[in-house]
């Protein structure tokens, strides 16, 4: 074997071959600028449906974005083949930085974070006031995803023919969420659907709530064709297009200029990745009496200056239950 020297010129240097023909790899990315702009309508099994110009495509994610993943809700970068035609496959290239994001864990022990919808505006936690009873623990949990995730809330109880909304209204009555109540005949009727549509107008919501809640009914009635559209194309051998309840899925709301995102039903949702810091900013009138809290404070022990900011009365203890109330569900179980 040929030993090298310290003073070896080049033409000694052996090169190996490439035997492939190819070029050498490097890390050098393209910059892709001029790439079509999209936005992922759904995922399933490593295939995205994204719409581009009015017009649905398949996707799959370039080698060069890593493990970064896009969700539904994102605006990506897209290039090569965006006829949206059969069995035509395009590229996502880059993941646009998101204004929102809608995170869970599987449980809160677990370190890993999933996104679930990026760039929503709006979360809609629906819930039954009836069949099944309504979980306030779960209710309050996606409520501190939302204001983590930078989503306003809504709720949408559904199935008030069965029991009056009252009391479950009474426990969210201090954080002023906007809802909506409904009934089976009003939904049969459209009368509910209408009243729901007006919560959408010009925003992305995203739906969420455990199965049985009525929620992907809702969803149906208020984007009775664009379900099709968006799922219609699926190969037989790969399903690739095909809604299933393990993804989320985007459709246009016609004629208000908004979007609904209708996510699998939820049985737990975690809050590991919650910094509590973060909760507190959707309560802007005690926001600022955390100036004298100590460092690192959970807004729920005995040296938080929010107990005296709110005796002075510079906020109503009843928003401060309600913020304790919060913090609190990330200790919680999902169950009632």
């Amino acid at each position: 074997m040929r030993r090298y020297g310290k003073h070896t010129d080049e033409d000694d240097i052996r090169s190996r071959p490439n035997r492939r023909g190819n070029r050498p790899r490097t890390h050098i990315r393209p910059k892709h600028e001029d790439a079509a702009e999209g936005m992922v309508l759904t995922v399933d099994r490593g295939r995205l449906t994204c719409l581009v110009g009015g017009r649905v495509i398949t996707t799959m994610k370039a080698r060069e974005l890593g493990r970064k993943a896009a969700v539904v809700g994102d605006r990506v970068a897209i290039v090569g083949d965006l006829s949206g035609k059969k069995d035509t496959l395009a590229r996502i290239v880059r993941i646009e930085e998101r204004s929102s994001v809608l995170r869970r864990t599987a449980d809160d022990d677990d370190p890993y974070e999933r996104v679930v919808v990026a760039n929503a505006d709006q979360l809609a936690v629906v819930t039954a006031l009836a069949d099944p009873e309504p979980r306030p623990r779960l209710i309050d949990r996606c409520l501190v995803a939302a204001y983590d995730g930078g989503l306003e809330p809504l709720l949408v109880l559904t199935k008030s023919d069965l029991a009056p909304p009252d009391k479950l209204l009474e426990l969210y009555g201090d954080l002023d969420i906007p809802y909506v109540v409904t009934s089976r005949a009003e939904l049969e009727s459209g009368e509910a659907v209408e009243r729901v549509r007006e919560q959408l107008d010009g925003r992305i919501t995203a739906f969420v709530g455990h199965s049985g809640v009525g929620k992907t009914t809702l969803v149906n009635a208020l984007v009775p064709e664009e379900r099709r559209r968006v799922t219609g194309h699926v190969n037989a051998v790969t399903g690739r297009g095909r809604h299933t309840t393990t993804s989320a899925l985007a459709l246009p709301l016609a004629g208000a200029g908004g979007w609904v995102i209708d996510t699998p039903g939820v049985r737990s949702f975690g809050l590991a990745h919650v910094d509590p810091s973060r909760v507190i900013h959707a309560f802007p009138d005690l926001e600022r009496g955390t100036e004298g809290c100590p460092r690192a404070c959970s807004h729920d022990e005995p040296d938080c200056a929010l107990d005296e900011w709110v005796a002075e009365g510079h906020a109503d203890p009843a928003r401060l239950y309600s913020l304790r109330r919060l913090l609190a569900a990330r200790e919680r179980t999902d169950g009632d």
